[in-house]
């Protein structure tokens, strides 16, 4: 079959750069097990260590356990002012707590704020109980989004990141996650935010130094145990930019902070992001054969981005890329092409486009026409 590609004019798709291009240096060095620097809208990884090698994940874990508490509230399974019962096993949880009290039932909303700024073991499995009746079923409903999100090295045991030798996850699986908890909960993910919270008399710092140390970082969640060392995933906006640093397995708290901002400051300077194009904006239009329409719009369907060294978007080109003939039926959102990207003739990516709309079946005298078309094609 023959292939058809076209380049199309980037050139119309965003505000070129009048700056010239940065020389980007070597990420800088970090001390730690395992590190990834992703852009958020891109998805791209600016720097890694190990991304994908399996570590514990300590409290991070908590970020599955909001997750899927947001996605529960949304829902309407589960309600902020709603009052939980505190069950002897979230009582007595071990590690970090917001001190429930068993004998008082408490409200979602504090649990949310004892889970995400206080690091509460007590909270998660409060709510675990809550969404799933147990934890264990919790844990299922856990490993179930993982799957979803594309998680594809990480396994859940509990909802709070205890210790479990088969309780792991990745770098780049966290970054995942955080990215999707940013993404697709924006009006929970203010909480992370929060630099200290009160329940019971007793006030709680939120452990991400960075809150306090740099004005753009908005998140995320700090991470320790004796045997996963100190962890940090980061993310901060700047310039309508986000990026997201997950830093594993450092030496101390103080340390944690510190990497974090030195992949972030990196990510920053050295790199910028563009739109290329909108969700549901067609990319190019590919001819179709027997069909009810001769052509089939081709897109994506969420804003998509690319980061590229700063200064250097003005030399991106763009070429998409398919089979040809394409014969119909094609259904709304089956990928039709590839969009293959290039900088200065080095591969950036590529990236499936799909139809934006759906083509059936022509009737016989037009799938007769086209017949006759392809073969003076």
């Amino acid at each position: 079959m023959n292939v058809f590609k076209t380049l199309l004019p980037l050139i119309l798709a965003f505000a070129i750069s009048a700056h010239a291009a940065l020389p980007v240096p070597p990420a800088p060095q970090i001390a730690a097990r395992a590190w990834l620097l992703i852009d958020a809208d891109s998805g791209q990884s600016l720097a890694e260590h190990q991304p994908d090698n399996r570590v514990e994940p300590a409290s991070l874990t908590k970020l599955m356990t909001a997750y899927l508490s947001f996605t529960a509230i949304k829902e309407g399974r589960l309600k902020l002012d709603q009052a939980l019962t505190v069950s002897e096993k979230a009582w007595k949880a071990e590690g970090s707590r917001m001190f429930l009290d068993p004998r008082k039932p408490v409200r979602v909303g504090d649990l949310l704020n004892g889970m995400i700024v206080q690091s509460g073991n007590d909270a998660c499995i409060t709510l675990a109980e809550g969404i799933a009746g147990s934890e264990e079923g919790f844990v299922a409903m856990m490993n179930q989004q993982a799957k979803r999100l594309g998680m594809t090295g990480t396994r859940f045991i509990n909802a709070t990141g205890l210790p479990h030798a088969e309780h792991y996850s990745t770098a780049r699986d966290l970054a995942r996650l955080a990215s999707a908890l940013i993404r697709d909960f924006p009006e929970f993910y203010k909480h992370y935010a929060i630099k200290e919270f009160t329940y019971g008399g007793i006030t709680q710092p939120n452990r991400n130094r960075l809150l306090w140390l740099d004005p753009n970082v908005d998140g995320v969640k700090t991470g320790h145990t004796n045997s996963a060392g100190y962890c940090l995933i980061a993310s901060a906006r700047r310039d309508n930019r986000r990026l997201v640093s997950v830093v594993l397995g450092t030496a101390s708290d103080n340390a944690r902070a510190a990497e974090s901002q030195k992949l972030l400051n990196y990510g920053f300077q050295f790199f910028e992001t563009v739109k290329l194009y909108g969700a549901n904006q067609p990319v190019a239009k590919l001819r179709l054969y027997k069909g009810t329409a001769n052509e089939v719009a081709a897109g994506f369907t969420r804003d998509f981005y690319v980061t590229v060294p700063r200064g250097s978007a003005k030399n991106l080109k763009a070429q998409v890329i398919s089979q040809q003939p394409m014969l119909a039926p094609v259904a709304k959102g089956q990928r039709v092409a590839t969009l293959r990207l290039t900088l200065d003739g080095q591969p950036v990516g590529d990236h499936a486009l799909t139809a934006l709309d759906g083509v059936s079946v022509a009737g016989m005298i037009g799938r007769t026409w086209d017949s006759l078309m392809m073969m003076l094609d």
